[in-house]
């Protein structure tokens, strides 16, 4: 997966999480938060790695 691709994935999952948070959906924004920092977090070990 390109750069690209993986920077669109990420901020898709943010912006998602933060529309969720927004409109009140507490747990789905959590979700997707926590989804966006993990995918982030392996993308940036598996590319240094």
């Amino acid at each position: 997966m390109s750069n690209l691709n993986r920077d669109i994935l990420i901020g898709l999952l943010f912006i998602s999480g933060t529309w969720s948070f927004i409109s009140g959906q507490f747990i789905f924004s959590t979700v997707l938060f926590a989804g966006a920092a993990i995918y982030s977090n392996m993308v940036t070990r598996t590319a240094k790695g």
